[in-house]
């Protein structure tokens, strides 16, 4: 079994790669589960620069693959607000509910409500450092609507759905969702491996 740790601290991030990748042959163990309890400093301007900062972060104190990813949601009628300030959009150590909160504030009186969730994930093995991607198209809903998942949940309605991702089951969000995509790319690369 090919152990990877997660370079992140966040327990509904871990639970959902574990969810989308259980049925392959991974041991996922977060980094807070081996002792690692300081963060990487997320100073990048981007996704891409946060996950590889993360991985490099993670890898510089373990001898196992490493991934780490950083997702955010852009809001075309925000310019693509929050982006990558997603998780503290309304200040450092902000919660969901203060995010989403501002979100919808900024969003009042505006008809363009267009949104993606992306996801940028950044693999470090034996080979090197390996960059997936991932995105879900969307809209952002007039008020929160369900308690599954964390963060833009309950406010981002998928393409092709009537429920946000805060309505919809583990299973079927997790089938859709811009995390999923990266991890699937990720999986081609070890198909292609042969791990």
């Amino acid at each position: 079994m090919n152990k990877i740790i997660v370079g992140s601290g966040n327990k509904n991030k871990i639970k959902e790669i574990k969810e989308i990748l259980k049925d392959f042959d991974f041991e996922i163990i977060g980094k807070n589960d081996i002792g690692i309890v300081d963060e990487a400093d997320e100073n990048g301007e981007s996704l891409e620069e946060n996950s590889l900062i993360k991985a490099e972060f993670i890898k510089s104190k373990v001898n196992s693959m490493v991934i780490a990813e950083d997702s955010g949601l852009f809001v075309r009628a925000l310019n693509w607000e929050p982006g990558v300030h997603s998780s503290r959009y309304s200040g450092e150590n902000s919660t969901d509910e203060e995010n989403n909160k501002l979100l919808l504030e900024k969003l009042t009186g505006k008809t363009d409500r267009y949104a993606e969730f992306r996801t940028v994930l950044t693999l470090i093995d034996d080979e090197g450092i390996h960059v997936f991607k991932g995105y879900v198209k969307g809209k952002i809903i007039e008020s929160e609507k369900g308690k599954n998942g964390f963060g833009y949940d309950p406010l981002f309605m998928p393409e092709g759905y009537e429920k946000s991702f805060g309505q919809l089951d583990d299973i079927t969000k997790n089938s859709i969702s811009h995390r999923n995509m990266a991890l699937q790319n990720m999986l081609i690369y070890f198909k292609e491996k042969k791990c």
